[in-house]
């Protein structure tokens, strides 16, 4: 069982690492510190558990719903996968997206079969398939956004009908305003594969995320204390060397100003059905749907009943910080922030909100690791 104690206790002793966050950054580090270094570790975080944005919680129907949205995890990292596999069993899991387009859900992302369906075609092969993506593609040179990437692959119909609207509505920005790395993520497909990743492990935590979290963080030397904020008890505590996981603006008091993110918010629902919708999620590209996308946790889950819970998910200005905004001038700005950060030898940044950077889940666990090992030298 995780160590948990209130605000009042953390204060009276000296802690070896302070680990502020408790989301995948914050508990391998601790987990890391505790159980390989043999460190005290005290982990904080302001909000009232452990487990960041991937905390999940059964809901009054007993659903296992994502309280921040849906966290699916694949890698091809070996050494990802099999640090984690030691918290947790997995229950495999190929995650499957489909787009509502011209009133037809169709796979995403673009496959095959999404043009065969959206186009009326009868493409048979990979190199048919890529010959007809050829012949629409609008090549831009240099590419320099988001568009630029779209528009050189499945040219502008296609771009206007499955990215713009939707790009527009999660960023708040046009895709000729982001970075090129935004869109060149979502991969087009020659081939009728219709899962969402390809990575070489794919698959769900058995239990949940947050039983995954309760296990890293379940060590005598660690500490964990929610529900604190750092910025309110940082002269009070005492402690050698800090790992922390949020804002990186925030951590400098903004001095080179605010650092851009994009939020999120929800509405959950329970409804009297045993489907709602054909996948796990489904994604609405149309501007004038005010929601991005719906997700239906019991694709995650595997759980069996006789109803289901979903969430609508609306992109917002405002709100907890989610995603860094990737536009030429936020990382000039970051990158002042960065400058001040390695003149911290005790002071270690992990994880998407104190790097600015839009990582994937296995992605921060491996940054975490890799910091650990240098941190170690």
């Amino acid at each position: 069982m995780i160590r948990h104690v209130p605000q009042a206790e953390i204060l009276d002793r000296r802690w070896d690492v302070l680990v502020v966050g408790s989301g995948f950054a914050g508990a391998v580090m601790a987990e890391r510190f505790a159980a390989d270094a043999g460190l005290s570790v005290l982990v904080i975080d302001r909000r009232d558990h452990v487990g960041g944005n991937a905390y999940d919680e059964r809901d009054a129907a007993g659903i296992l719903v994502h309280r921040y949205g849906p966290h699916i995890f694949h890698t091809n990292s070996r050494e990802v996968f099999d640090y984690l596999s030691a918290f947790t069993d997995w229950r495999p899991y190929e995650h499957r997206v489909l787009a509502e387009v011209d009133g037809r859900c169709l796979p995403f992302p673009i496959n095959r079969t999404t043009l065969n369906l959206l186009e009326g075609l009868s493409l048979t092969s990979d190199e048919e398939t890529e010959a007809y993506l050829q012949a629409i593609a609008e090549l831009v040179a240099p590419v320099r956004t988001s568009e630029d990437v779209v528009v050189g692959r499945v040219g502008r119909a296609l771009y206007e009908r499955f990215f713009r609207g939707y790009t527009r509505k999660q960023w708040g920005l046009d895709p000729s305003e982001l970075d090129a790395s935004v869109t060149a993520r979502v991969p087009v497909r020659p081939n009728a594969d219709d899962r969402y990743f390809t990575d070489s492990f794919q698959a769900m935590p058995a239990d949940g995320y947050t039983a995954l979290f309760e296990r890293l963080l379940d060590h005598p030397n660690i500490t964990v204390s929610t529900g604190v904020d750092f910025f309110r008890v940082r002269s009070a505590l005492d402690f050698d060397r800090l790992v922390y996981t949020g804002p990186i603006d925030d951590y400098f008091d903004r001095c080179h100003g605010p650092l851009p993110y994009r939020s999120l918010r929800f509405r959950h629902e329970t409804l009297p059905v045993e489907r709602f919708q054909a996948a796990a999620v489904v994604n609405y590209p149309d501007e004038a749907v005010p929601h991005t996308r719906i997700t239906e946790y019991k694709y995650l889950t595997g759980q069996q009943s006789p109803c289901t819970s979903i969430s609508y998910e609306y992109p917002s200005a405002e709100g907890d910080p989610y995603y860094p905004v990737p536009r030429p001038e936020n990382q000039a700005r970051f990158r002042a922030y960065q400058a001040l950060a390695d003149a911290l030898p005790d002071v270690m940044f992990v994880g998407r909100l104190a790097t600015y950077r839009y990582y994937n889940m296995d992605q921060v666990v491996a940054q975490a690791l890799a910091t650990y090992r240098r941190a170690r030298r």
